[in-house]
């Protein structure tokens, strides 16, 4: 009877150590561009958006357009979700804006601005907007 109970507290012992390890093991996944600006275009720059997830700024050499995103690290119930882009300095608006309720991203904005920097960025429920300003020229 004594080896029984040994076993078992040795088995349960194990199965919490193995279940701690499970809940523990799984680390927060990041966003990661998905293609959703469509084919053609590739990702140039991106920021992080806290730790909520990141903006993506992707360009497409074909059609000399700029395309942004902002893409939660997990989807989840609709949350209001922004993304801006603009020739550089954007002044008090965004050319290309989207901004809504979302599961997962807000956009694919797009904009022409061959020869001219841009300003992007996304931000998530009204919070801090993340991006950059005055980059990918040309």
């Amino acid at each position: 009877m004594k080896i029984l109970k040994k076993a078992a507290a040795a088995a349960l012992v194990a199965g919490t150590v193995v279940a701690g390890g499970v809940a523990t093991a799984a680390p927060a996944s990041a966003a990661t561009y998905g293609g959703e600006c469509g084919s053609g275009y590739s990702v140039v720059n991106s920021k992080s958006i806290g730790s909520s997830g990141t903006v993506f700024l992707t360009y497409n050499s074909s059609n000399g357009y700029n395309c942004a995103v902002a893409k939660r690290n997990t989807a989840g119930s609709a949350i209001l979700i922004e993304v801006g882009l603009s020739i550089s300095p954007k002044g008090n608006h965004w050319d290309a804006y989207e901004g809504d309720y979302f599961t997962s991203y807000a956009g694919p904005v797009y904009l022409s601005a061959a020869g001219s920097c841009v300003d992007w960025a996304g931000r998530f429920n009204g919070g801090t907007w993340y991006g950059k300003d005055g980059t990918n020229c040309g």
